[in-house]
């Protein structure tokens, strides 16, 4: 049967529950990767009290996850289309655990903690934390910031690895509905994190924000090396036929020269990692890793003032909703209003992002305070969740196909990351110096030239072949 506009893919009731099966494993698994990965993030604040760190220490930490994470993530992609993504989650997973509990047991070196004074960017520390077995805090910090790069490198398996599984389970016009479910797995994870952990230190100290996550994920790598499979054919149902292009030996393992050149020899690939560069410049310097630090900082957030701390709830749940939505939004329109071409609704993405910014930035100039500050991340959040997932949900397994998926997903997600790696520093340091006010502006041509971009890719689809 051709595969046209149309077509969409039917599937017996037992292939239907098998994959939810796997697909539910999977998730929760990635989810827990997203907490154990910005369970720093949410932190960060309390950490900053604990050892006496302002927004440039924290910057380290934004600056080097992220640079190992999206050095690891290229270099990992072929391994994990060679391996499979099974055995590449599984990997990963341990390394996770085993670095989240490392990264706790730093807490031990802290007698005391830091003395602060004054408020909002004038607060300063008046006594440095006191520190125990002959570490300065600036061995410390460098140990803290070693383990959680560390934790970077195996946290990048989990992007490879559930594309890689899920290029096998879904067809080519399911994929961007599936990169809306993509969504929902990141925000939720993002939920964990900046919802679970801090009720995990309403009643234990600060790190069993590690420690209770990297156990959460311990428990989900037994499950899934019990009851997830790699393919159908793995699961016992035969194979099954995604619609992606002819591959030559397609019923072996990928070599290495196969998948690098499938994907680094695209000039369409390129392409795309390069739009996603520009969403990691928006995505870490504003929606995923600052914004907490930015409420506690501008307006004061303060878990023990419900007032104050309001719209910092409505920003958290907020953020995770329109997250979700957009996953989907974009995900449907793509498969069923642009006959699976993601160009058009990631390029909608990126105006959407440079809008919102600029009314961001206008809402804090005008003091319009901080629910107005909340809603804008709302938005932002939709527009950058929606055009992420799309990118590494869905055009990562349609140009990288059933054989390449991973090594594609690396590409584009570590094409993000390295952005991420510019602006962890950038913004600690912009911040620090020029204050939050500075903080809006900075992404908007990023997110212009995201737009750019895709525009240039409008009509572009990967070659494929029959559905079944």
């Amino acid at each position: 049967m051709p595969d046209t506009p149309t077509f969409r893919p039917i599937h017996t009731p037992e292939f239907r529950h098998r994959r939810a099966l796997n697909w539910i494993l999977l998730g929760l698994l990635y989810a827990f990767f997203y907490m154990t990965r910005y369970n720093f993030t949410a932190l960060a604040p309390l950490l900053a009290d604990v050892l006496g760190w302002r927004n440039t220490e924290l910057g380290v930490f934004e600056t080097l996850m992220p640079l190992v994470y999206g050095l690891s993530v290229v270099l990992n992609g072929p391994f994990a289309d060679r391996i499979g993504g099974k055995k590449a989650f599984l990997f990963g997973a341990a390394g996770v655990a085993v670095m989240n509990l490392i990264f706790g047991l730093s807490s031990l070196a802290v007698i005391t903690p830091a003395v602060w004074e004054g408020t909002g960017m004038a607060r300063h520390v008046t006594t440095a934390a006191r520190l125990g077995y002959g570490l300065s805090g600036g061995m410390l910090l460098s140990l803290m910031a070693i383990v959680w790069g560390i934790n970077g490198y195996f946290q990048s398996f989990g992007a490879l690895s559930i594309v890689k599984v899920n290029a096998q389970w879904f067809h080519v016009r399911e994929r961007g509905t599936f990169a809306g479910v993509f969504g929902v797995l990141i925000r939720f994870g993002l939920l964990l994190a900046f919802q679970g952990v801090p009720l995990i230190l309403l009643v234990l100290p600060w790190q069993y924000g590690f420690w209770i996550p990297g156990a959460c994920v311990t428990l989900l790598l037994v499950m899934n090396y019990r009851w997830m499979e790699n393919s159908p054919r793995d699961a016992g149902l035969g194979e099954f036929e995604t619609g992606d292009a002819v591959e030559p030996e397609s019923d072996k393992p990928a070599s290495v020269r196969f998948v690098l050149t499938k994907v680094f020899a695209s000039r369409v690939t390129w392409m795309i990692a390069l739009a996603s560069m520009m969403i990691g410049f928006v995505r870490r310097s504003v929606v995923d890793a600052w914004w907490p630090k930015y409420f506690v900082d501008f307006y004061g957030a303060d878990k023990s003032a419900f007032a104050t701390y309001a719209p910092y709830l409505i920003a958290t749940w907020g953020i995770a909703i329109a997250g979700i939505l957009g996953g989907f939004a974009f995900g449907i329109a793509s498969d069923r209003s642009f006959d699976g071409r993601r160009a058009p609704v990631i390029a909608m993405g990126f105006i959407g992002m440079a809008v919102v910014l600029v009314l961001f930035g206008i809402s804090d100039r005008l003091q319009l305070g901080p629910v107005a500050a909340a809603c804008c991340l709302v938005l932002l959040s939709f527009c950058v969740n929606g055009a992420h997932g799309m990118i590494g949900g869905a055009a990562s397994m349609d140009f990288g196909g059933k054989r390449a998926a991973a090594t594609a997903a690396g590409m584009f997600d570590g094409m993000q990351y390295l952005a991420g790696a510019f602006v962890g520093l950038g913004v600690g340091y912009v911040t620090t110096n020029w204050g939050w006010e500075a903080w809006h502006w900075a992404p908007i041509p990023f997110a212009i030239a995201g737009a750019v971009i895709m525009l240039g890719l409008w009509n572009v689809t990967p070659a494929r072949r029959s559905g079944h």
